[in-house]
């Protein structure tokens, strides 16, 4: 109830004070024609002068200059007050001036005694020079100023509104906010507009005081002699007092409301109180300050010249720019005191709240409490290690991959690791605290006690031994590995396998954004028109899923612009794509120069081309084999896959190119790092070393 009797009262206070306000304004208009007692003219003038004030304050002080858009109305208002006072004001010197100097009231009669100094003449000159800053110094500049602001303002406005646009569908700002930045700019616009004739209002009121002025000053001398009997010299006091002091009184407040008027316009995009941006600027240089202190001292030693002044500015100068400086990094410190509060704030909020806790790291090493009083004792090491590690994949493959988060959990075993991508834990490891690995794979072991294990990472042969056995079996010729290499070699096993899974859809927008400008031209020619962005991220992901690298960006768009018009599918594009990076993939498989190969036997080429079905184009739509033959083929390619492992570590399996793919299906559940070849990806020139057949 209290709030609807509110909302009843608003509409009758809103009407009481716009009838107010235009009661004022028709208070304004009748001055021009109805006599008034000097007491409300007095009143009338110290208003005027208390406007003016209250004008500049609010000018000095406002952030920026729309929040003052009301300004060429005020200034409108308080010039026909200021001509209405001085027409009231004429009425009354040439009706009342042989009374004398207070005819027109106490405040003219003060002006004219203090500002003239008694003399009238000093009147006529204050009043000429500041009729003459007024009109020439402060409001041609202002209007200028606002002149060319108006101008550059309507320029602009078709580009901002495109610029408004532009973020608005980016989705930088929503319809709220591109509204109050339309709404903003049209305010602008109008305002310098209204600025440009608002200035025109203080250059006719100079005008019309200097005739107003005139007027007193003939009229009176005429009407004191004619009609009051007054002497010439006498009238010429009287009226020329009152008439320069009533001059002044009006001059002064529109000395006031120009200088506002330039200090509106002048402001330009500079943001905060003038004092702000006035003094912070100036104050912004100390050296600046120290060469004028300089300069003060120099004068003050000058002869012929005052001492105290020039020493005194001197002072104050030197102490400034020394005083600047420390202010200026107290204030620093404390911004960056209060921006580290915020960003903590800020943290844990994110860290409190719902949405935090449906955020997964996209790679993470959850390490168990007693496995992490030893491995993270020392997180500059870890971050170092993570951070070499992370570049060396950015070299290998092309792309960076995302930050490792390395944290404590009590969920984990108390001596086991979690790796986790996406969240998902895809290996969990048991280590052994005070002890060392040692991996010696196929080969003998090392003559000390210790329990046999498979490493993490390859799924080798290894041992763990005590500490005290690592020089023992460095004697034998094994290097032992601690607990954070096994580790770190693991999450780099395992991020090897789960590159695919890594590669997001803004990691391959940051890749093609990195292009020269020759690519991205080709970039616009296929995508979206012939293969949109996720289908060449699908691509991407298909090379990286053999650990195929895709550094050479520029070669991989030129294969996909080549096939795109005749081929669809990720895998027909990836597989020629292959084909162009042939010269890529050998270099890397190949050790000294020569590439070690594992040939299929003629018996499996042949099971493997009759079992890909084909459509009327020649296409293969379909790959169906009997499942025994998978089975056998399965086991005789692992036999014979492990017996070249035992002696040569790094080869390829190589099989025609339609069997490929379904090739390297069936042996990535094996051997998930055996790279797989058709005939067509031997690079020319490349050396060759066979290694048998899987027969």
């Amino acid at each position: 109830m209290a709030e609807a009797r509110l909302l009843e009262h608003v509409p009758e206070k809103r009407s009481v004070r716009d009838v107010g306000f235009a009661g004022g304004i028709v208070a304004i208009l009748a001055i021009l024609f109805v006599p008034i007692p000097t007491f409300l003219i007095d009143f009338g003038l110290a208003l005027s002068i208390a406007f003016s004030v209250l004008i500049l304050m609010v000018a000095l002080w406002i952030q920026k200059p729309l929040e003052f858009s009301a300004f060429p109305t005020v200034l409108l208002i308080t010039t026909i007050l200021r001509l209405s006072l001085s027409i009231a004001t004429t009425r009354l010197i040439l009706a009342h001036g042989d009374d004398g100097v207070y005819a027109a009231g106490h405040i003219i009669q003060g002006f004219s005694r203090f500002v003239m100094s008694g003399d009238f003449v000093i009147g006529i000159v204050v009043f000429v020079i500041l009729v003459t800053v007024n009109f020439v110094v402060i409001t041609k500049g202002a209007t200028r100023i606002a002149e060319v602001g108006a101008r550059f303002t309507l320029d602009a406005i078709p580009g901002k509104q495109m610029a408004i646009d532009a973020d608005l569908n980016a989705g930088l700002i929503d319809d709220k906010e591109a509204q109050r930045r339309r709404r903003e700019l049209e305010e602008e616009s109008a305002f310098f507009g209204s600025m440009d004739g608002a200035s025109k209002f203080v250059r006719g009121e100079a005008i019309a005081s200097i005739i107003i002025i005139a007027v007193n000053i003939f009229g009176g001398i005429v009407i004191g002699v004619t009609r009051h009997g007054m002497q010439l010299s006498g009238a010429a006091d009287v009226f020329t007092r009152l008439s320069v002091g009533d001059g002044l009184v009006s001059q002064i407040p529109a000395l006031v409301v120009s200088l506002a008027a330039g200090l509106l316009v002048t402001k330009g995009g500079t943001r905060g109180p003038a004092e702000r941006a006035v003094i912070g600027q100036l104050g912004a240089y100390p050296r600046a300050l120290f060469v004028a202190a300089a300069l003060m001292f120099v004068l003050a030693i000058m002869p012929g010249l005052p001492t105290l002044p020039f020493a005194t500015l001197g002072g104050v100068l030197a102490f400034t720019s020394y005083a600047i400086p420390k202010k200026l990094e107290a204030q620093r410190q404390a911004d960056v005191v209060k921006q580290k509060a915020a960003e903590q704030k800020a943290r844990d909020e994110a860290r409190n709240s719902v949405k935090e806790a449906l955020k997964t790291d996209e790679i993470e090493i959850s390490v168990g409490k007693q496995l992490a009083s030893q491995i993270l004792r020392s997180p500059a090491e870890i971050a170092n290690r993570v951070g070499k590690m992370r570049r060396k994949f950015a070299l290998q493959y092309g792309f960076v991959v995302p930050e490792i988060k390395v944290s404590e959990s009590l969920q984990v075993p108390a001596k086991s690791y979690q790796i986790r991508v996406h969240g998902t834990a895809i290996a969990t490891q048991d280590m052994r605290i005070g002890e060392l690995l040692v991996v010696y794979g196929e080969g003998g072991k090392p003559d000390v006690p210790g329990e046999e294990v498979r490493e993490p990472a390859f799924g080798m042969k290894a041992l763990w031994i005590p500490e005290s056995y690592a020089s023992e079996v460095r004697r034998e010729g094994f290097t032992p590995v601690d607990n954070l290499s096994v580790m770190l070699t693991h999450v780099s096993e395992a991020v090897r396998n789960n590159l695919t899974q890594l590669l997001s859809y803004k990691d391959v927008r940051t890749l093609l954004d990195r292009l020269d400008p020759e690519y991205k031209r080709l970039l616009d020619e296929i995508c979206p028109a012939q293969i949109s962005y996720s289908g060449l991220q699908a691509v991407l992901k298909a090379l990286l899923a053999e650990r195929v690298s895709i550094r050479n960006l520029h070669l991989i768009l030129e294969a996909i612009a080549e096939v795109v018009p005749h081929a669809r599918r990720a895998e027909q594009i990836a597989e020629h794509v292959r084909m162009r990076l042939a010269q890529q993939i050998c270099g890397d498989l190949a050790e000294g120069g020569v590439l070690a190969v594992l040939r299929l036997g003629n018996r499996w080429d042949l099971a493997f081309h009759q079992s890909l079905k084909r459509d009327a184009k020649g296409d293969v739509v379909e790959f169906d084999i009997d499942p025994r033959l998978v089975e056998q083929f399965a086991a005789e390619a692992s036999d014979a896959i492990r017996k070249r492992m035992a002696e040569t570590p790094a080869f390829a399996l190589v099989t025609a190119p339609e069997a490929r793919p379904y090739v390297r299906m069936i042996v990535e559940r094996m051997f998930p790092s055996l790279p797989v070849l058709s005939h067509v990806e031997i690079a020319r020139g490349v050396e060759i070393r066979s290694l048998g057949t899987v027969s």
